[in-house]
């Protein structure tokens, strides 16, 4: 049995305990003629993924939707009768907005259901990225709601979406995660659930979807995948919601990064297609040289070097149309460098280690935030050291070391041992003290 997930995000909604869901399920039931004796115990035991029997699923439904002021289906509480389609509003805005906390609440009382699982693929996967490139759009975002939905609220969202990411690049996904996860709890689901109007309601969408972006980098730093897939997927949806296609994109380029982490190159090559024909001409030239240059790495791990060539010459051409201050808050990740970084990755995999270098070290040579400096000089002290310049190369990995100190990301932590095992597998001298470094980087748990 899987907890529903459900049923306990609608309770703390709700504001019913569990001895009080069970005395208002007994008091409808007699209503109805019936005879009913739960308690808390039981109310326990739905929320472990028992399903109640008889007419209680209903009864669960009549008494939250009385609570809540608003009708409340056996889906939205996690109880729709498997294999029969859901409620036709499921699939809509609203059910989403009703669902989307539920992950949220979970994720913050550490499920490990949810933490620990994998990625979906195939069609689940793809789905997702369907729906928000097709038809039908969101006509009306507007909201009916005890709470009335203020600019004051949205600035709010918004410099906890800057805030979080700062903290995310200086601290790591691990460190963050919990923090923005506590926040999308308390500050930003009663917003979502809010009274809007469409206007309010398109702006407050995309200030949640940046947000929720953010717990989705934080949630793939941390390793939890198949967590980080779903936070992607709703800010696909709340993407949607906003009707801003470029937020879209660049939700799907974080989806394409993951792709290529979880070597799904063919899905990788066709999600940034994806995001560069949606988005058209609302495509901004940071996010597509971005999405072109992740292409060129996905060819090139398929051994299509004709085509990874072909996407580093459109990447680096949208790179010289970058013109800071005219790109949102989103694509800050696109820093100086970056597309030097992808290319190099790219060009390493095909195998052309001299270009490589030459790409590697521009980007170390570019300015950058801790995070990204310590990917950079990962990636220079790789290729200098299959070019054969071992010095370099340990020098390198020890400033590399240096830099990952006081940051908690599982992915930076894969980055470091790779950079230790090539060097100590190498046997060059001087690796001893590089890799005693790079221990010490690694000892403190996270």
């Amino acid at each position: 049995m899987q907890p529903n997930t459900l049923l306990d995000a609608i309770l703390d909604e709700a504001g019913v305990s569990h001895a009080g869901l069970a005395a208002h399920v007994n008091q409808a039931g007699r209503a109805r003629g019936l005879s009913l004796r739960y308690e808390h115990t039981a109310v326990a035991r739905w929320l472990k993924g028992q399903r109640p029997r008889g007419q209680v699923p209903d009864l669960i439904c009549e008494v939250l939707a009385a609570r809540l002021r608003r009708p409340v289906t056996l889906d939205d509480i996690g109880l729709g009768v498997p294999g029969e389609p859901a409620a036709p509003h499921t699939g809509s805005l609203h059910g989403f907005v009703e669902r989307a906390p539920a992950l949220w609440r979970s994720d913050q009382q550490c499920r490990p259901h949810l933490r620990d699982a994998p990625a979906v693929t195939g069609t689940p996967a793809v789905m997702p990225v369907w729906e928000w490139e097709n038809p039908p759009e969101d006509v009306d975002v507007s909201r009916g709601g005890r709470h009335r939905v203020t600019p004051a609220d949205l600035d709010l969202l918004r410099a906890a979406r800057t805030h979080y990411e700062q903290l995310y690049r200086k601290a790591g996904g691990v460190a963050t995660r919990a923090r923005i996860v506590g926040f999308l709890n308390s500050e930003a689901a009663p917003l979502l659930r809010g009274g809007c109007t469409d206007a309010t309601g398109r702006q407050l969408h995309r200030a949640t979807g940046g947000l929720v972006a953010i717990a989705g980098i934080c949630a793939y730093d941390s390793d939890a995948h198949g967590l980080a897939q779903r936070y992607f997927h709703q800010a696909l949806r709340l993407a949607k919601a906003s009707g801003d296609q470029g937020l879209g994109a660049y939700v799907i380029a974080l989806l394409v990064n993951q792709s290529l982490f979880t070597r799904e190159y063919r899905q990788a090559v066709a999600f940034a297609e994806a995001a560069l024909r949606a988005a058209g001409t609302r495509i901004t030239p940071a996010l597509a040289s971005d999405l072109y240059a992740m292409q060129a790495k996905a060819y090139a791990h398929l051994g299509d070097g004709t085509s990874a060539l072909s996407r580093i010459r459109r990447a680096e051409q949208s790179a010289e149309r970058i013109r800071r201050g005219h790109e949102p808050d989103e694509t800050g990740y696109v820093q100086p460098g970056l597309v030097n970084v992808q290319v190099a990755e790219a060009l390493l995999s095909l195998g052309e280690l001299a270009a490589a270098g030459e790409h590697a070290a521009a980007a170390v040579d570019t300015p950058a935030h801790d995070r990204g400096r310590v990917h950079r000089l990962a990636l220079l002290s790789t290729v200098e050291l299959r070019q054969g310049n071992a010095d370099r190369a340990v020098a390198l990995a020890v400033q590399m070391a240096e830099q990952a100190r006081g940051m908690e990301s599982r992915r930076l932590r894969d980055r470091l041992r790779a950079v230790r095992e090539h060097l100590v597998r190498s046997g060059c001298a001087g690796t001893a003290e590089a890799a005693e470094r790079i221990d010490g980087a690694l000892r403190v748990p996270l």
